[in-house]
């Protein structure tokens, strides 16, 4: 569907590009085997995306009824029935806890096994009653109680963190002098990895810091260009609310 959408808005433009299916973690050797080894600019768009979140068999929504999938790539077998209906209650609160920062995760955990005794779990509106279930009322009032469960199962479904920060390490070593990377987050656990590693690639070594005349192959080959992540304006979440969340860094090779 992606590349479909794709080629339609690119034809109308020019023909000169490349649609490549593949996960990003595949950057580095895909670009290899079209015999390109440098690039001037990079951007990630992270996350899941609108078309997948509105396409309600695609089970990305709490807010629609439909199977359980999550899956950015409908070719793989793997689904969000899968993790909610095979994990251990130990594995679920591990997730819930780690990607969706869930406090009320091993509660959750808990009520997915003990549901899923009496029969399987097949779809987002049995998924959030369970949620629901799970939480004192007031943890219900001000954001949608599943949010943090669903985008903790949709990172496992899609190992999303977990390649994460080797896509970007192959991505910086794929800029030439000048180029740039760009990534745009939408929560804090992507955003945290992103900061990591770009303050890995910028810090000069602590052995030498700090002294007047640092030689330059101890400098870092890489300078941030923006030092705080930039966020959108009032007027872009009043025209697209689901940039609300969206953080966007940026990294330059300089040498």
């Amino acid at each position: 569907d992606a590349i479909k959408a794709s080629n339609e808005k690119l034809k109308a433009i020019r023909d000169n590009y490349t649609i490549i299916k593949s996960n990003f973690v595949n950057l580095k050797e895909k670009l290899n085997e079209l015999r390109i080894n440098e690039v001037d600019g990079i951007l990630f768009d992270l996350g899941v995306s609108s078309p997948q979140l509105d396409t309600k068999d695609r089970g990305f929504s709490y807010h629609n009824d439909s199977k359980l999938d999550m899956r950015m790539d409908q070719e793989r077998n793997f689904s969000a029935w899968n993790v909610v209906n095979e994990y251990s209650e130990k594995d679920l609160a591990r997730i819930l806890f780690t990607y969706g920062e869930e406090k009320y995760g091993n509660s959750i955990a808990k009520n997915i096994v003990k549901e899923r005794q009496i029969k399987p779990i097949n779809t987002t509106f049995e998924l959030v009653e369970i949620i629901k279930n799970s939480m004192p009322e007031k943890a219900k009032r001000d954001k949608h109680p599943a949010r943090k469960s669903f985008q903790a199962i949709r990172i496992e479904v899609n190992h999303e963190l977990d390649i994460l920060e080797k896509s970007m390490k192959d991505a910086l070593s794929m800029l030439k002098v000048g180029g740039i990377l760009s990534v745009i987050t939408f929560h804090s656990l992507e955003d945290r990895i992103v900061k990591n590693v770009f303050k890995e690639y910028t810090e000069i070594d602590p052995m030498v810091k700090g002294l007047p005349n640092i030689p330059s192959n101890y400098l870092p080959d890489y300078e941030l260009v923006n030092h705080k992540a930039i966020i959108p304006t009032d007027k872009e979440i009043e025209e697209n609310s689901r940039s609300r969340s969206s953080k966007l860094r940026v990294i330059k090779r300089i040498k």
